[in-house]
């Protein structure tokens, strides 16, 4: 039998398995939503670790028997999706009387699918979000995350394509849920 999950907030040093978690995810979890250049072109481009979310404390991991498994976050800031790779410029902080706070960068081990872990992640920041007086969450979905976040009560908004380097293009949903 799996260990229990334990989830806590991610630090600095985690940086290196969340990264080698995100890639093994975002290449073995897409398969049947996206084609492998789509894919890998995500992974390279766009897919990583937002640091800042970790100097917010908003970036959570799960672990299991000492292995992180999955990991994911919300924001107070305005970007809505990608690592550091695929930032640029300042990322301002949103108000949560008017604004959206954003649910970021959901990854599980492509070994553990469908286990809960991202529903457990789910709660805790949807809670967060809560408690820093957000009413409203917002996210990009990749096509491999819309299941989970549509059954976390998420609705989509808007349907969009990313354009990436090499002529790749790769679909994805904006999508939203009031929490409070």
């Amino acid at each position: 039998m799996n260990a229990p999950a334990q989830l806590r907030t991610a630090r600095r040093e985690d940086v290196p398995v969340m990264e080698a978690l995100i890639a093994r995810s975002g290449i073995g979890l897409s398969k049947g939503f996206y084609t492998e250049e789509q894919a890998a072109a995500l992974t390279r481009h766009v897919f990583g670790v937002d640091s800042q979310l970790l100097e917010d404390g908003t970036y959570y991991v799960i672990e299991r028997g000492g292995e992180i498994v999955a990991c994911g976050g919300w924001s107070k800031r305005a970007t809505l999706f990608g690592g550091d790779q695929a930032k640029s410029g300042p990322d301002p902080l949103l108000d949560p009387a008017t604004q959206a706070g954003r649910i970021r960068a959901f990854f599980v081990d492509p070994s553990s699918p469908r286990q809960g872990l991202g529903s457990m992640l789910m709660r805790h920041c949807e809670n967060a979000a809560a408690a820093e007086g957000f009413t409203v969450l917002e996210l990009a979905a990749t096509m491999p995350g819309v299941p989970l976040y549509r059954a976390s009560g998420f609705e989509t908004v808007e349907d969009f394509t990313l354009a990436l380097p090499d002529g790749i293009s790769v679909p994805l949903s904006r999508m939203r849920k009031r929490i409070a």
